[in-house]
């Protein structure tokens, strides 16, 4: 286990198709992240916020020949670019990161940084599986292709800033599946990524299926990098979302989800950093889902009942 925990803050929301999540790190910070994880026994220090220019200064800039359909690329580009800086800053100080979104788009430069000069495996608790391309997506918005491009596919994931060289897809593990576009189904099964779906979560349940997830991600590497979009959840669970999916995880299934995370890294020291993204607070009701995602990450780091 880590003795400190080093919160950065990406106020972002340029990859999403909602305003609003650039909000999220100052709710998850409001909700009592810091004295959550202290209350785990673990060390909180704030990195405070990766710059983000604001939208409405910027153009969109949809279509470029060399990168097809992605709005808002070039301001991605420089958050992630500062975010690896900072997520591998973080780990080389003995820190263990927690990445606060801001959308899903800025888990390349979570993954960029965690991989540098390191294998790692991934677990991907999220409804979608983030791995349509420019070439592929139906709207345009990037986070919807972080996975893709940290993979090294399509057009984003053939730019260095975007690519986590460290990661392969042996060691991915997508939980929690509910919501996919037909060309990820078809990379999904091409690809040597492992697939939960949330009918395996009820078919098997959630402890089995994250067992299962870790292990993937374990094999080899030398630690595991964890994606926790709050849209994982169920929208009842966790309504301040920007892209809700009903027939998500439970509050209990979640929690159990990241003690067997924290389980694991007591036992082989193997969470290497981590991020909770998608948290909208203008669609939130009383901030429930950015204290949602304070439990879970305090759980990720070992908060028990006893």
């Amino acid at each position: 286990m880590t003795d400190t925990v080093r919160v950065v803050g990406v106020p972002a929301d340029y990859g999403a198709n909602r305003r609003g999540v650039d909000m999220g790190p100052s709710a998850i910070r409001y909700a009592g992240l810091a004295e959550a994880i202290e209350s785990a026994g673990v060390d909180c220090v704030d990195g405070g916020d990766v710059p983000a220019p604001r939208p409405e200064e910027r153009d969109p800039d949809r279509e470029t020949p060399a990168t097809g359909d992605a709005k808002f690329l070039r301001e991605i580009e420089g958050v992630c670019r500062r975010l690896r800086d900072e997520t591998a800053g973080a780990i080389a100080d003995g820190e263990t990161p927690l990445v606060l979104g801001g959308d899903h788009s800025i888990a390349m430069g979570s993954l960029g940084g965690a991989t540098r000069d390191a294998s790692l495996g991934a677990v991907w608790f999220d409804a979608h599986a983030d791995l349509n391309t420019p070439a592929t997506t139906p709207s345009g918005n990037v986070h919807g292709m972080p996975l893709a491009a940290a993979l090294g596919r399509g057009e984003i994931g053939a730019t260095e800033w975007a690519n986590a060289p460290g990661l392969a897809e042996e060691n991915v593990a997508l939980v929690g599946l509910r919501s996919l576009d037909d060309p990820e189904k078809e990379v999904i099964r091409e690809s040597d990524v492992a697939a939960f779906t949330m009918s395996d979560i009820d078919e098997r349940g959630i402890t089995p299926v994250v067992e299962d997830a870790l292990d993937v991600a374990t094999d080899g590497t030398d630690g595991i990098h964890v994606s926790l979009d709050l849209d994982w959840l169920d929208p009842n669970e966790a309504p301040g979302v920007g892209t809700p999916v009903r027939g998500g995880v439970t509050y209990r299934e979640a929690h159990a989800a990241m003690e067997a995370v924290a389980l694991r890294d007591e036992r082989n020291g193997v969470l290497r950093s981590m991020e909770a993204v998608e948290v909208n607070p203008i669609l939130d009701e009383q901030n429930e889902t950015a204290r949602l995602a304070v439990e879970l990450a305090a759980s990720a780091f070992g908060r028990r009942v006893l």
